[in-house]
């Protein structure tokens, strides 16, 4: 019989293990668990559509329920805190802020995330910002979406949305999660959305990446007085 090992849990030990200013806690995706895909008028993204395409996704789920972290998020929240988070890192979907990308305001998608930072803050958990995990809104995609060099001022006024919004209570930003992954394994390896196979693509799709993250976090710091700013990347 093999005898497992025992896991220490003592709090005070635990903390030993870390420096003093260690922030641990948990960071999402917007379209992986907030589902609520078409209430509130949020608009379509291209996970919507690629979760649709047949043999896209082997078991054929979608985001349109996930979680449901949009109607739970207070229970969430109050889950994060129990384990004793000290930040979460969430993504914001840029179709329920924006639904076409650009232009009209949703405000419901705004009043959200408005929430969801005051919930986190009540609790004691330092929210984090990321602006884009890959859930380009579709009518972007029709666009031409990052493929386009117009991206750039598309994604700098979208940042310009949210920390306007929120830059009074988040001083922690990311621009973009895991940007290869999104330009590649989209636009060259066809297995996440928007599902293309076309290297010169993808290598466009990196460069306004880039680009799009300059104007971003020039337009935060424009915005959120001691803003940090960056870019997740594995």
């Amino acid at each position: 019989m093999t005898t497992l090992p025992t896991i220490d849990t003592d709090p005070a030990r635990l903390a030993g293990l870390f420096p003093a200013d260690f922030s641990w806690g948990f960071a999402a995706s917007a379209y992986q668990i907030e589902g609520a895909a078409a209430e509130d008028g949020r608009g379509p993204s291209i996970w919507d559509t690629f979760a649709r395409r047949s043999g896209a996704i082997t078991d054929g789920s979608t985001g349109d329920v996930a979680c449901d972290h949009y109607h739970r998020y207070t229970q969430d929240v109050r889950l994060m805190a129990d384990l004793g988070a000290r930040s979460y890192r969430f993504s914001v979907s840029w179709p329920r802020v924006l639904p076409t990308g650009t232009g009209g305001v949703n405000q419901l998608g705004l009043d959200f995330y408005g929430r969801l930072v005051d919930t986190l803050l009540e609790a004691g958990v330092k929210p984090l910002v990321n602006l884009f995990h890959w859930d380009l809104p579709q009518a972007l995609q029709d666009r031409g979406g990052f493929a386009n060099p117009e991206v750039v001022g598309w994604f700098s006024d979208y940042a310009a949305l949210l920390a306007s919004s929120l830059g009074d209570r988040v001083k922690d930003w990311m621009t973009f999660n895991e940007p290869a992954v999104f330009a590649f394994m989209g636009h060259a390896d066809g297995v996440h959305a928007p599902g293309l196979r076309h290297w010169p693509t993808a290598i466009r799709v990196a460069d306004n990446e880039l680009r799009a993250h300059a104007g971003a976090a020039k337009a935060i710091r424009a915005l959120v007085d001691d803003a940090k700013v960056g870019m997740a990347i594995d």
